[in-house]
């Protein structure tokens, strides 16, 4: 399982780019990937996605940056070789709206297939398991990463998003969901709640 989070220069993968991809093997967590690439030619930006991933509009035009058929064809040799190929992340479908476009733009065969694991599912029918209030927001769930990584122990996502620590943080709070124990020693200092710890051994 592949837990990948990508940084891009608007919410529209038509219209907007890939300028970074961080990703983690969950099941060999040392096993990461990260790169950044400059934003191809006639690729929009807008303005709000840079301030929420940190990137100046003189980072993604640097001419020493990798293309994004380079980034996207680093990315497939590393995910290559990793089993069972499935992607995860937080609402996963942004992601990989944005990775099924490069993947085709770079000429590359989508290996994924059509199925994934959402971090937002799993907090949801996790809050459902236990008896939890869901918390709703314009008659929606209002699960967002930030509330699920403090739902299971974490702090917020450092801003401004880079997308190789969103990557182990979603992972971590996979971990943290499915078994009740951390996957890095990095995030040990964030103690894992005890109804998390309690319904794993129960």
């Amino acid at each position: 399982m592949i837990i990948v989070d990508v940084e891009t220069s608007g919410l529209n993968p038509l219209k907007h780019s890939i300028l970074s991809i961080g990703a983690v093997d969950f099941f060999n967590p040392s096993n990461q990937f990260y790169g950044e690439c400059k934003i191809p030619e006639g690729a929009e930006i807008d303005e709000k996605a840079l301030e929420i991933n940190g990137f100046s509009q003189e980072e993604i035009i640097n001419p020493e940056k990798m293309e994004l058929n380079e980034l996207i064809s680093d990315f497939f040799v590393w995910a290559e070789k990793i089993k069972p190929k499935i992607l995860s992340g937080h609402n996963i479908h942004f992601d990989v709206s944005f990775l099924k476009s490069a993947f085709y733009k770079s000429g590359l065969p989508w290996v994924f297939g059509h199925r994934t694991v959402d971090l937002h599912s799993e907090g949801f029918t996790h809050h459902l398991k236990t008896g939890r209030e869901i918390p709703i927001k314009d008659d929606r769930p209002n699960i967002t990463s930030d509330f699920i990584h403090n739902y299971v122990g974490l702090p917020e996502e450092p801003k401004p998003h880079n997308a190789l620590i969103g990557a182990k943080m979603e992972a971590e709070s996979f971990s943290r969901l499915i078994h009740g124990k951390n996957l890095f020693n990095e995030f040990e200092i964030y103690p894992i709640p005890e109804f998390l710890t309690k319904f794993h051994k129960d």
